[in-house]
């Protein structure tokens, strides 16, 4: 089995069963100075250095079951602060034939899990088993990834959206925040869709039934038209991630209908 040299162990430099822990600048048992501990990040001229805000990020991911599969969406903006900075960059990726992952949050953090995914997926080929990872499968493996890193005080700044077809051709879609925390739910969001686009979301929901994708690409439609409207770090344009039993690709983008007139209404500005 190849070993992943990007998900470290939880607990490094710690004492073998039975010894005692030897702490930074001490001494081991025999009074030898103890050895310092491997950085775990780039050592710069004052010493380690880990990230403590998002720098450059992406806004709002959000995700729809529908019977026969699952649709992530995200616009194509990447700010710098509150400048609009990168305006064409695609944040929902296919990972395979069966998962879809749509990221927000630092983005640099997106493409540091997006190069690990993809060593995942290269250590799976080279196995060469047959197997093929599924999105539940590929959630619980970010989990512990996430749940690594926050562990170590130097988590990726990330909200994850993960969607596909699970065993037996049944879709599956979840979500993983930088803390490891996950669920699973019809419809999941980060960042402001959190806020704006579930509500639209499960009040239109059947109660007997799933979403069909008429119904799924509707909402997607129009809950990226609301949150371009009111969220100020999004843009109208945007892609979507479908992933179903025959097909899992990602189009676009695509261009809110966007409709400015009732501006003229409104007064005290």
């Amino acid at each position: 089995m190849m070993n992943n040299s990007f998900a470290q162990p939880l607990w490094q430099n710690g004492p073998a069963p039975g010894q005692f822990y030897n702490f930074i600048g001490g001494v081991n048992n025999n009074g030898a100075p103890a050895q310092l501990p491997r950085e775990l990040t780039t050592c710069g001229p004052y010493g380690t250095k880990h990230s403590t805000a998002a720098i450059t990020t992406g806004s709002s991911v959000l995700g729809i079951k529908f019977d026969g599969g699952v649709l992530v969406a995200a616009d194509t903006l990447v700010s710098y602060g509150s400048l609009a900075r990168y305006q064409n960059i695609d944040r929902v990726f296919k990972i395979n034939d069966k998962i879809l992952i749509g990221g927000s949050g630092d983005f640099a953090d997106i493409q540091s899990i997006k190069r690990s995914i993809d060593q995942k997926m290269i250590e799976d080929q080279c196995c060469n088993d047959g197997v093929i990872m599924k999105p539940k499968a590929m959630a619980t493996w970010m989990t512990r990834v996430l749940y690594n890193r926050r562990s170590r005080m130097n988590p990726l700044y990330i909200d994850v959206v993960v969607g596909g077809i699970d065993e037996g051709g049944v879709p599956f879609l979840g979500s993983v925040d930088l803390r490891g925390r996950a669920y699973d739910d019809y419809v999941v969001a980060t960042g402001f869709a959190r806020h704006l686009a579930l509500p639209l979301v499960r009040e239109r929901k059947p109660k007997d039934r799933d979403f069909t994708f008429e119904e799924a690409t509707n909402l997607i439609r129009e809950a990226m038209k609301v949150l371009y409207y009111r969220d100020t770090r999004s843009m109208p344009r945007y892609t979507v991630g479908i992933c179903s039993a025959s097909d899992c690709s990602i189009k676009g983008p695509f261009k809110v209908e966007e409709n400015w007139t009732f501006a003229e209404t409104i007064k005290g500005y």
